[in-house]
């Protein structure tokens, strides 16, 4: 575990207290993506093929609670009005979101601080809720790169000076971002979260279906980022055994340090999303095999309780 340096020695135990939390001890991440509610609106709690779980805010907070997720990174209204009900899940605070109605092929997209890190120290000390860490997304590319960069960059210098972790989510996006060279950003993307001082940084994950290049590109990703933890998004939802072995490929090949799952785990029901974030968490944390991860997954169907 690296503590940065504008963490004060006396936030030295805060912070490793929070970043060993998150990790399990392991050096690696399952964060638990629950952010989505403002990202993608509705579209992807309600429809065809998303179980009707998933509609309920608290069905997020059921699953964060039971399947022993590193941390759940969720807006921090979301965490005021469940909160209470869930005092033991690592919480992660998004900072900044924005929908989707307006496509970024129409306008740059700029997302801006919703909430200060002065705002989650308060909450956190009026809650005592376990908050390790605060989240910010920087549209790399958009012509209001500067705004979010600046405001990143507060953001994780605050966060430091208080013990807390700092994420960063870095997507190039815009009017000047060339959708067929996005995979030639990821190592400058990870390169920037480094600069900013992050101590993880989400990326999507190569858009090349070469498993060659893939690893390649998580590689370069990974060594520009130096000491700045990759991990990676997990997109639409797509059959188990797929997706684990895209996974276990990423960490175990591409050498990152883990990956920010959504809707492969919430658009689930209740007991198959937590026994596949176990699944996850034992592919991930635990070194499993894509096999022995599947066959954790598998497990609700022997045991519908959550436990």
């Amino acid at each position: 575990m690296n503590i940065p340096a504008d963490i004060p020695r006396t936030y030295h135990d805060e912070f490793a207290a929070n970043y060993q939390a998150i990790t399990q001890k392991k050096d690696r991440l399952l964060l638990f993506a629950g952010d989505q509610k403002i990202e993608h609106l509705n579209e992807n709690f309600y429809g065809q093929s998303i179980h009707p779980d998933a509609s309920h805010p608290k069905h997020l907070f059921e699953i964060a609670h039971h399947a022993h997720v590193g941390a759940f990174a969720t807006q921090l209204g979301l965490v005021a009005r469940w909160g209470a009900d869930y005092p033991s899940i690592n919480y992660i605070i998004k900072l900044n979101s924005k929908t989707n109605i307006i496509p970024h092929t129409a306008h740059d997209p700029i997302s801006t601080q919703l909430w200060s890190v002065d705002d989650v120290l308060t909450f956190k000390k009026n809650t005592q809720l376990p908050i390790r860490g605060i989240g910010y997304t920087v549209y790399l590319g958009s012509i209001y790169e500067d705004r979010m960069l600046h405001e990143a960059a507060q953001a994780v210098y605050q966060a430091h000076l208080h013990g807390l972790v700092a994420i960063l989510w870095m997507y190039p996006r815009g009017h000047y971002v060339d959708e067929h060279k996005k995979d030639d950003y990821l190592a400058g993307a990870t390169g920037v979260a480094a600069s900013l001082g992050a101590d993880f940084v989400k990326i999507n994950p190569p858009q090349t279906t070469s498993l060659q290049q893939q690893k390649a590109l998580l590689n370069r990703a990974v060594q520009a980022a130096g000491n700045t933890k990759v991990i990676c998004s997990g997109g639409p939802r797509v059959p188990h055994k797929e997706f684990l072995t895209r996974v276990h490929h990423q960490v175990y090949e591409g050498l990152i340090a883990g990956s920010a799952i959504g809707r492969n785990i919430y658009q689930q029901s209740l007991p198959e999303a937590i026994a596949f974030a176990r699944a996850l968490r034992a592919l991930i944390i635990e070194q499993a095999s894509v096999s022995e991860a599947l066959a954790i997954a598998q497990h609700y169907e022997h045991d519908q309780r959550p436990v």
